[in-house]
């Protein structure tokens, strides 16, 4: 190989090297799915949820709780108490949603205590079913939704702590008392336009 073809070859391989992030980042003035692929970007969003999610259940509540210095009720707000992990979940979901990007997380359960976190329509379902069956396959789809159409996923809801599965086996509204750590006790559902709204 001659020298000129090693200098083109060099340049080439460094403008391909320059180029690639623009290649691959998200046009912001476009409603393409160039960019980050939808899964990848649900794969984050649960990272972020269940980090929240994980750190409040063990290093506030397992921690703070047995300790005497607070208390953790489904009435947090007029019992002046802590929410419970899932109602952090849904405050945090809230919050998220008035932030503008209509980013939507919940749980949901085949056997959820309270009516509102059953699966809500077929996708729901679908997703909760399969990853009852692969916890750790994650179920993607589309969801016709208010102005477009949003990217749906459905990740295994795992019980991680002793205290989560003590107030779901005690509490008076539920329909399966025998969860163990490492069950699955339902799903999270993480929804997102496809497109800029």
């Amino acid at each position: 190989m001659t020298k000129k073809a090693l200098i083109w070859i060099a340049g080439l391989a460094m403008l391909a090297v320059l180029a690639a992030p623009n290649v691959f980042a998200v046009d912001k003035n476009s409603d393409s799915l160039a960019g980050i692929p939808p899964r990848t970007v649900a794969d984050y969003l649960r990272a972020v949820v269940m980090a929240h999610r994980h750190f409040y259940t063990l290093q506030i509540i397992n921690r703070l709780v047995p300790e005497g210095k607070v208390a953790v009720s489904e009435d947090w707000r007029t019992a002046h108490a802590l929410p419970l992990p899932v109602q952090f979940l849904q405050e945090t979901s809230e919050i998220a949603e008035l932030t503008g990007p209509n980013v939507r997380y919940h749980l949901i359960s085949q056997w959820p205590i309270k009516k509102d976190n059953a699966p809500a329509n077929e996708f729901e379902r679908k997703g909760l079913e399969a990853v009852q069956a692969y916890p750790n396959k994650p179920y993607f789809g589309t969801i016709a939704g208010d102005g477009g159409q949003l990217f749906g996923a459905v990740y295994a809801d795992v019980a991680v702590t002793k205290a989560c599965i003590e107030c779901h086996n005690s509490h008076p509204n539920t329909s399966k008392s025998d969860f163990k750590l490492g069950d699955v006790m339902g799903g999270l559902v993480i929804s997102f336009p496809l497109s800029r709204q």
